[in-house]
């Protein structure tokens, strides 16, 4: 078996096992490394890979607002405001090939998976 498909194979088991908290922390983890790299590409002028990390961020951006569970608790919708703001900030930064939007999310972004790294390791 290759390495390449070694790992491809453990991310995928680390997937399927994780909890959902677990989860929701590997998808802001994701969802910053995106920003984090299409910002870089974008101040690079790598257009291409600009896009294909900012669409992916986008992507993960839409997931966590149409999973979130607006009768859970009374944050979420607040939550959901937040996701849509970021998601138009990503289309207009993507657009406009704008690294310090792309910045700006970010900012958002980490101390709220902050936050919910947290409360999941205060959970176990």
């Amino acid at each position: 078996m290759s390495a390449p498909h070694l790992r491809d194979r453990y991310l995928q088991d680390s997937i399927n096992t994780a909890s959902p908290a677990r989860l929701l922390i590997m998808l802001y983890d994701r969802l910053i490394l995106d920003l984090m790299h299409g910002e870089e590409a974008f101040r690079n002028d790598d257009r291409v890979l600009a896009n294909e990390k900012i669409t992916h961020a986008q992507e993960i951006v839409l997931e966590l607002r149409v999973t979130l569970d607006l009768e859970a608790w009374d944050g979420a919708p607040g939550l959901a405001s937040l996701y849509g703001f970021v998601l138009t900030e990503l289309i207009g930064a993507n657009i406009q090939r704008d690294a310090d939007r792309v910045a700006g999310c970010r900012a958002l972004l980490e101390p709220l998976r902050d936050a919910w790294r947290d409360a999941a390791s205060a959970s176990t």
